[in-house]
């Protein structure tokens, strides 16, 4: 499969996050000054989702940084990191929140799909969201599987396949039901009624090709479950729904070593 896209999805998400910037201050200052790491919309603690490898002395590269506070919790590990984030407001708050903290790490403005740095220069890229469903994979996966080195591991968090099937069309529907509003088959691009960003989600299966066909071996599939006193400030679904069903995942993939294709 490829993409027709025409790339208007990177102005619209560009503007809606750059509206959005600033509810999300007092969030990222909240995760900056976290003891460990807490994944997602439920905040999973590190200590029970084991997202991270070891990254002491790794070279990471962060598609879709926000507010930086994943490159914040990495650097505070050992790890080199460099954030790239499409809104310039949202990189605003993270240059903050770095003079806040005294740590300084780069931050470019630009686009996952197109990253203005180097081949082979990194030991491991991650997303939280961001790249993950912001940015088209077909055009953000080979773009990742070109900054990594061989060996390189790939982490991304984003919503998971059945949560996105189950979703209503706005917030004032309501959350995710029991019901099956979308199509499995042919999972792409996605927009709402109530705001002017696209997502990006594929089907498990197309995920797996694209990762494949990138240069990228699939190590794991994690399907995240919030713990039964879990909260989130995000309307469109359950506690209960997420705790029957993956509300979120993680894929974990490693760059192929050469002669391994």
């Amino acid at each position: 499969m490829t993409s027709d896209e025409t790339g208007d999805h990177i102005a619209r998400n560009r503007s809606a996050w750059n509206r959005s910037a600033a509810g999300y201050v007092d969030p990222g200052r909240r995760n900056w000054d976290a003891p460990e790491p807490s994944w997602g919309i439920w905040s999973i603690p590190e200590s029970e989702a084991h997202l991270l490898p070891d990254v002491d002395g790794l070279d990471v590269i962060e598609l879709g940084c926000g507010t930086g506070y994943v490159s914040a919790w990495l650097a505070r590990r050992g790890a080199r990191p460099v954030g790239l984030d499409l809104s310039e407001h949202q990189l605003a708050t993270a240059r903050s929140l770095q003079d806040e903290h005294d740590l300084h790490f780069p931050l470019i403005h630009g686009s996952a799909e197109a990253v203005p740095l180097a081949g082979a220069s990194f030991d491991l890229a991650i997303s939280e969201y961001g790249a993950a469903i912001w940015c088209d994979p077909y055009r953000w996966i080979p773009e990742a599987a070109r900054l990594l080195r061989p060996g390189g591991r790939l982490i991304f968090l984003g919503t998971a396949a059945l949560l996105v099937l189950a979703m209503t069309d706005s917030d004032a529907e309501g959350p995710a039901t029991t019901e099956l509003r979308r199509d499995y088959f042919g999972m792409h691009r996605l927009e709402w009624d109530d705001d002017e960003s696209v997502e990006f989600h594929l089907n498990h299966g197309d995920w797996i090709r694209l990762l494949r066909g990138s240069g990228f071996d699939v190590e794991d599939l994690i399907e995240l479950r919030p713990s039964a006193g879990a909260t989130t400030r995000y309307p469109w679904v359950t506690l209960d729904w997420a705790r029957r069903w993956p509300s979120e995942e993680v894929w974990v993939a490693r760059r192929r070593l050469p002669g391994h294709e």
